[in-house]
């Protein structure tokens, strides 16, 4: 019997070495997420410093701003041209949950049209919580089973969104409303 947890350690620990963010940003978090790249803060030492400029090289997404209803579909055909296996954050109080805009165009936050990962709180949030946040996410990636990718037979894959401390479950997207209340 071969044991598979040296396996999947390496393949978890080169999959949180080399994450490649993807810049979604819509608002004044933007900055901050920018001045994360910077020599000052220095992103590069969780090998997460190139920053892609296209979903099929990423993959990991940064939602750092507000999202507006009109942006909602866009920013769910853009995660869906990511590559598996792909991470979302949200970055800061208006990406997260609305921020101060409860308004008829805002998105109350970003996981009602793609799953999030990992929510970093702040308005906006500074260099140091978006480092936290990514290594929040590395510990998520380490706990992720490399075999919980499920491939369909028409060529859609989803992820399993469990651990091995956990009863697996299995997303596609953000939970809905009905099923919050049951």
């Amino acid at each position: 019997m071969i044991d598979s947890k040296p396996i999947q350690f390496g393949v978890n620990w080169a999959r949180k070495s080399a994450i490649w963010p993807m810049t979604f940003g819509l608002a004044c978090c933007a900055i901050e997420m920018m001045a994360t790249g910077a020599s000052r803060f220095d992103i590069d030492r969780f090998g997460a410093g190139v920053f892609r400029p296209s979903p099929r090289q990423s993959d990991l997404i940064i939602i750092a701003g507000t999202v507006t209803l009109k942006m909602g579909p866009v920013v769910r055909r853009v995660y869906d041209q990511m590559p598996e296996p792909k991470w979302a954050m949200a970055m800061g109080a208006c990406a997260s949950t609305g921020g101060p805009f409860d308004s008829y165009s805002t998105m109350q936050g970003v996981d009602r049209c793609i799953p999030v990962d990992v929510y970093i709180p702040g308005c906006p949030p500074r260099p140091e919580a978006l480092l936290y946040g990514l290594m929040r996410l590395q510990d998520i990636i380490m706990r992720e089973a490399p075999s919980a990718y499920i491939f369909e037979s028409d060529g859609t894959v989803r992820r399993r969104r469990s651990f091995d401390t956990e009863e697996p479950q299995i997303a596609t997207a953000a939970p809905d409303k009905t099923e919050a209340a049951a």
